[in-house]
């Protein structure tokens, strides 16, 4: 009996083409995908910038470019121009706030459209009322933020700058205003939804922040870690921010600081209550706050240099309202008529007084191991008082 061995059957050749064929097909649709996307960056893109002019604020490119093949999307955007109308109480239309910079790179996936993370090249010169030459100088050494839900629907967003500076231009003088390390906002819808009374949670985080030519106790670095609750919006549908602070007042809404901490050196304060807005759309409300080193506080708020320089009637009015500065200056110079320089003594020794009074006001507590005050801190149509001081005022919010 003979062997017959069978012939190996051949493949046809076209199978061998298969694969290729198909990853072929697979580039070439996924490539028309990318393009179709790409041509549709500018049109989403314009769509925001309209809805964005509802509120307010109205985004410029001056040069638009579209790369990332195959994966990514990322559109560049050269000489930007941000105007802000009627961003701030008070502020006519017609006197916009305007910020120019160099760039703004937005990224994101392909298969992710709507988490988009930009980045910003310094500097921005900002330019108040419509004025010819910049008002401010900011700069950072780096600035980016995250949104997820752009453009209709925003869930979060995340802005996050390293090194920020904000210098005040007198001329061609540049004198330093602002400053800090490290600055981080975050914000998420906590309930509700964008367009059924969400309630937004804020967190706010500065380190070794710095604000001169306003108030002497911010002048030295601090650092602050604030979250808060907003609530009393209808929607996110587009309006300007004077306008939601009124939406806000009219429902009854607040502003919750669930969290605060504040340290300037030795001094450590943290608080929280709420704040909810007037009728002239100042803040009302109360914080609780516990401060360690209140004793230092004190001499920023300057009541001895008030007291030696006879204590102006303004600043007076600022601090302690009702009190006539007369009243101070009669008090001192019967002093020194009885014994001759009792009154300089008195003013010498006022802050500590004044310390003893407003820790008389509190309770003792203790803040992360050592002695503490807890007391009010109270918010009267915008007035800020601390125990029987007045040390400051906050400007309307529409």
């Amino acid at each position: 009996m003979s062997d017959i061995t069978p012939r190996p059957r051949r493949r046809p050749l076209w199978t061998l083409f298969i694969a290729p064929v198909l990853l072929l097909i697979a580039a070439i649709g996924w490539s028309a995908f990318w393009f179709y996307a790409a041509s549709q960056v500018g049109v989403k893109a314009d769509a925001w910038r309209a809805r964005e002019a509802k509120s307010g604020r109205v985004y410029d490119c001056g040069r638009r470019s579209v790369a990332g093949f195959p994966f990514r999307l990322e559109v560049r955007c050269d000489d930007v121009t941000v105007s802000l109308l009627s961003q701030t109480a008070g502020r006519p239309p017609q006197a916009p706030v305007t910020a120019k910079l160099g760039e703004i790179l937005a990224v994101a996936q392909i298969y992710d459209p709507k988490l988009v993370i930009a980045e910003f090249t310094a500097p921005a010169k900002i330019y108040e009322q419509g004025a010819p030459q910049p008002s401010y100088l900011v700069n950072w050494s780096k600035g980016r933020s995250s949104v997820v839900g752009l453009p209709a629907t925003p869930q979060r967003g995340d802005l996050v700058f390293d090194d920020p500076a904000i210098d005040r231009l007198e001329g061609s003088v540049q004198v330093p205003f602002a400053s800090a390390k490290h600055v981080e906002l975050h914000a998420r819808i906590a309930r509700g939804s964008p367009s059924d009374h969400p309630e937004i949670e804020s967190v706010v985080e500065i380190n070794q922040g710095s604000i001169k030519g306003v108030h002497p106790l911010l002048a030295q670095p601090f650092d602050a870690d604030v979250r808060a609750m907003v609530s009393g919006l209808k929607d996110l549908s587009p309006k300007p921010w004077p306008e939601r602070f009124r939406e806000i007042q009219a429902a009854g809404g607040h502003i919750e600081i669930l969290q605060s901490r504040i340290q300037q050196g030795d001094v450590i304060a943290v608080a929280a209550g709420k704040l909810g807005l007037s009728a002239n759309g100042r803040l009302d409300g109360e914080l609780q706050m516990t401060v360690a080193g209140i004793e230092k506080v004190i001499p920023a708020l300057g009541i001895d240099k008030m007291l030696d320089q006879g204590v102006p009637q303004a600043t007076l009015d600022r601090v302690a309202p009702g009190v006539k500065t007369q009243d101070i200056n009669n008090l001192f110079g019967a002093l020194d008529r009885a014994i001759p320089g009792l009154g300089k003594v008195v003013k010498q020794n006022a802050n500590v007084g004044i310390a003893a009074g407003v820790n008389a006001l509190g309770t003792e507590a203790q803040l992360e191991g050592r002695k503490a005050r807890t007391f009010p801190l109270r918010f009267v149509d915008g007035a800020v008082f601390l125990g029987p001081l007045k040390v400051g005022d906050i400007p309307p919010l529409f």
